[in-house]
């Protein structure tokens, strides 16, 4: 590596603000508020080679899993002028709601990297409002299935392949909005890397590429190198399939050996009948997410971070699944029981870093309307798990997403709906010196006839405390004040209310060594009512 240290440092921060600002530029311009509100999208920048040199700190499930869709592109051939469009899991996706675009960069005519957005759309299509059917066998149930195919060529949209996206969906208006606001995301890629072999030069920047990539490798494998070589396993289930409520074991093998790991899921549940099936690329990101955490979080997320990291799992598994498996809720809620388990096991090897667990679900509440008049979506926080050295935060979202809320406000304005209740769960975080982060309880009233899905976890299961902490409270889900199935879809009259309570953190440490001026405070806020 040739680049001087300050030379280095420039372009990795240009880099990475080259996908940031890609972010502002979808968020601004897009049109439905899970994008421009709650912020459910992600932004990257790839080099020539299909690897990731940045990416905005997003979402990240869809981050890990972005190499796969840049890979799904350039076996097309793709040139400059382009752009595709995808949402196949089973070829670069994730799950359908995430609709992904990858352009080819050429800023001077020759291909040079690619921008990639990826945005949960509210609607795909599919059997109901939402996209995201609790009981579906089939990915085919789920919404329309897209290959890599092309959007645009010669910078001009594709109005074939256009309206046949618009014909399969439900508010196409919406969903053209959102597409040309990734559209717009992307460009403003290509423009900014221009800008960048303006001001250092095309070759110093493309050995940029190089050197921050390389730089997170050496960071990286040397923090795999503290941690205690051995083979550490770890399981955990998933609460039923949506089809049955069966669990669903998943296993792990995390072996560390040197600057290297490999997380291995022999023994996991084979691919199921509901829709609780993971791509291998989600198990991959779930992965690379908790190494992150228990490494440093601060090194640059790019594919040198991913390269010491391998991910095994059986064809024909639950985190491996073959066509036509259904896999929206893999991406969801199967991602977030992929972290809490090889968490589980690496805690076994560095105990300090890994904290209690959180609510481990992304509480996904999908409300539609029958006519498809309009269509909400939110994942719901609830409780972070207590660290050795500090509460867990309440009310936040954990592990696989990092989406904001929706705002009341805008909850009410955009749809049909008033919002009945929004607060913190008290006494829901598990006990310990330091306390489980609270859940949440989201109470909302639809005013038109409507489908709703919850694809839900952690209903029967409460999230574990560690070191003696206590386990937080399990979530609950109600309709007009019934309780129903942490999986379920069905259709509503007007008037009736869906209700959340979203499962709290584990606690850390013995309850009995809690500060007690904590405690006092905890009252005084309403946090804790109990003695």
């Amino acid at each position: 590596m040739s680049l001087d240290s300050v030379t280095l440092e420039i372009l990795r921060n240009q880099l990475e603000s080259v996908a940031e600002e890609m972010g502002q530029v979808l968020i601004t311009g897009a049109y439905s508020p899970n994008i421009k509100e709650r912020r459910d999208c992600s932004t990257a920048l790839f080099d020539a080679d299909g690897r990731m040199v940045a990416q905005a700190e997003h979402i990240p499930v869809h981050l890990g899993a972005m190499p796969e869709a840049v890979s799904a592109v350039r076996k097309r051939d793709p040139e400059p002028g382009e752009t595709f469009v995808l949402n196949d899991p089973f070829a670069g996706g994730t799950h359908l709601p995430d609709v992904t675009l990858v352009s080819p960069l050429a800023p001077r005519g020759e291909v040079v990297g690619y921008a990639v957005s990826r945005a949960h759309h509210a609607d795909v299509g599919g059997s109901v409002p939402g996209s995201m059917p609790a009981g579906a066998r089939e990915i085919y149930e789920e919404g329309l299935r897209i290959p890599a195919v092309r959007l645009v060529r010669d910078g001009e949209i594709n109005d074939d392949v256009m309206e046949l996206l618009l014909a399969n969906v439900r508010n196409p208006t919406e969903r053209r909005a959102d597409l040309r606001a990734q559209l717009a995301a992307n460009d403003r890629a290509e423009e900014r890397l221009g800008d960048l072999f303006s001001e250092h030069g095309e070759d110093v920047v493309k050995e940029g590429f190089d050197a921050v990539i390389e730089y997170s490798r050496e960071r990286i494998e040397r923090e795999i190198r503290e941690l205690p070589d051995g083979t550490y396993g770890a399981s955990d289930v998933l609460e039923g399939d949506g089809v049955t409520e069966e669990e669903i074991p998943i296993e792990a093998t995390v072996t560390i050996e040197g600057a290297s790991i490999e997380v291995d899921f022999e023994g996991t549940a084979d691919q199921v009948a509901g829709n609780l099936n993971a791509p291998l690329a989600v198990a991959k990101s779930a992965v690379y997410f908790v190494v992150r955490c228990v490494t440093d979080p601060e090194i640059p997320p790019n594919h040198g971070c991913y390269d010491p990291v391998s991910v095994v799992a059986p064809e024909g598994s639950l985190l491996n699944p073959r066509v036509p498996a259904a896999v929206v809720g893999g991406n969801v809620e199967t991602s977030q029981r992929v972290t809490d388990t090889v968490f589980l096991a690496l805690a076994k090897a560095a105990p300090e870093r890994v904290p209690a667990q959180g609510q481990g679900t992304m509480n996904n509440l999908t409300i539609g309307g029958r006519t498809g008049g309009f269509t909400y979506y939110e994942t719901i926080g609830g409780g972070f798990g207590a660290r050795a050295e500090s509460d867990g935060m309440d009310g936040v979202q954990v592990g696989m997403t990092n989406t904001l809320n929706t705002p009341v406000e805008s909850l009410e304005t955009e749809y049909p709906m008033r919002v009945e209740e929004y607060s913190l769960r008290a006494d829901s975080g598990g006990r310990g010196r330091h306390r489980g982060g609270l859940g949440l309880v989201r109470s909302v009233t639809v005013e038109e006839p409507a489908t709703v899905s919850l694809l839900t976890e952690r209903r029967r299961h409460a999230p574990r405390g560690v070191a003696g902490g206590e386990d937080g409270s399990v979530g609950e889900n109600l309709v007009n004040g019934e309780s129903v199935p942490a999986k379920t879809t069905r259709d509503v009259s007007p008037g009736t209310t869906i209700t959340l309570r979203t499962p709290g953190g584990g606690g850390h440490g013995d309850p009995a060594e809690r500060d007690p001026d904590l405690e006092e405070r905890d009252r005084t806020d309403g946090k804790v009512t109990e003695e």
